[in-house]
């Protein structure tokens, strides 16, 4: 079995209304492109690569000349042919390298029958815990719907994605307003939530000292962790030294080498494993299999998936023995997906692992071919720009906060 032929397309699927975190905002849609691995046995495997629109298409063209004619099932050959270690500090193909390997696991799930988790090793879980995801919201500029900007309306949403989805676990998006501010709206959220768990992200734009003070003003909370209060080993070090509750991190602990640091001189206590950031599933598993051996804690982690990545993030949850946290997920903000049945549904909180060989989801091509019209029509979005703040840049650490008192929309094409 051979590779034949690589596509990518982009899409720009909606969201319910743009989500705005430390760094800027999801301008009310994300845009993915969507990789695709044929053989020359006709199995085509299926690969989901984070924003980039033409400049993502053309970097998964560019691969064709490397990877045409390998054979998929030397995914490990394929590791280094991409993203050498040394080679990728100047082509920085990781992701690339990630949408790659789920689709040559999607292809030999296929062509031997099984899904991707036995691949892995057998699933441990059937069905894997995700926590709501709340994010600070502009309203939707077509309808004014979905703001959250007040203490009231997060309570509303918290309450809303619960009852809907049964959540248990509530992750908070911050780094957005004043630190006071967040840490009103996240008591507010423990309050009506009271028997459910929580963690806090400010995405790593505090300083120390705000690091310290708010974590020192929720250690009575049902905290599952402090996600990247600051940025750096060393700056997590220092707020771990001196707060009474876990530290986690998808931003500072990515890759091997980092691992190596943390574990001999921890600085973080939950690592949250990105299939994207990572370099693909298998890279996950392993490093969740040091993480087991030196007891640090695992949690999925979510980039901004469709429903290819979700697959990848729930095999994933299915094989790793260690891991005690809910995952996190973008997915419910979405309003549609590109796989066949539209949006998969949450039950209690939790979503079933795919049974189907590979990685279970195929594409529906209708969907495909409308949002990546949406795509040629929209373009990319600056996703690390605020659309009603021209001329800011975040800082870290942060000192140019929103307004939570401003109610503007922004106009936001759609």
């Amino acid at each position: 079995m051979k590779i034949a032929d690589i596509r990518a397309t982009p899409v720009s699927v909606p969201l319910e209304a743009p989500l705005r975190h430390a760094n800027g905002c999801h301008w009310g849609r994300f845009v993915r492109t969507i990789v695709e691995v044929e053989t020359d046995t006709g199995l085509l495997g299926l690969g989901e690569l984070g924003g980039g629109g033409e400049s993502a298409t053309a970097a998964v063209q560019a691969l064709k000349s490397y990877l045409v004619g390998r054979d998929p099932r030397r995914i490990e050959e394929l590791r280094f042919l991409i993203a050498n270690p040394t080679a990728s500090l100047y082509n920085q193909r990781t992701q690339l390298l990630a949408a790659i390997e789920f689709a040559c696991l999607d292809v030999l799930g296929q062509a031997w029958g099984v899904p991707v988790s036995d691949i892995l090793g057998g699933r441990l879980r059937d069905q894997v815990p995700f926590a709501s995801y709340l994010f600070f919201r502009y309203a939707n500029p077509v309808d004014g719907s979905g703001e959250v900007r007040t203490v009231e309306q997060l309570v509303a949403q918290a309450r809303a994605l619960k009852q809907q989805s049964g959540f248990r676990t509530h992750k908070l998006k911050g780094g957005v307003f004043p630190p006071r501010y967040e840490l009103e709206c996240y008591r507010a959220l423990a309050a009506a939530l009271p028997d459910d768990n929580l963690r806090f992200d400010p995405n790593g734009v505090w300083s120390t000292e705000q690091a310290v003070w708010f974590g020192r003003h929720i250690e009575d909370l049902n905290n599952d962790y402090l996600e990247d209060p600051v940025y750096g080993l060393h700056g997590m070090r220092r707020v771990r030294e001196r707060v009474r509750m876990p530290l986690a991190t998808n931003t500072v602990v990515v890759g091997f080498e980092q691992l190596a640091a943390n574990v001999l001189q921890p600085a973080v206590d939950v690592i949250l494993l990105d299939t994207t950031f990572w370099g693909g599933i298998r890279p996950c598993v392993k490093a969740a299999g040091i993480c087991e051996a030196f007891q640090f804690g695992v949690a999925v982690h979510s980039s901004g998936e469709l429903g290819i990545q979700l697959a990848t993030m729930l095999h994933l949850g299915a094989v790793v023995p260690n891991l005690t946290f809910a995952a996190d997920a973008h997915y419910h903000h979405l309003v549609d997906d590109v796989i066949a049945g539209g949006k998969r549904e949450y039950c209690n909180g939790m979503m079933p692992v795919p049974t189907a060989p590979g990685l279970g989801i195929t594409l529906d091509r209708e969907r495909v071919a409308q949002y990546h019209e949406e795509f040629r029509r929209l373009g990319a979005y600056p996703y690390d720009q605020d659309p009603l703040r021209p001329g800011w840049a975040p800082l870290i650490p942060n000192s140019r906060w929103a307004d939570p008192k401003d109610a503007r929309i922004p106009p936001v094409p759609v």
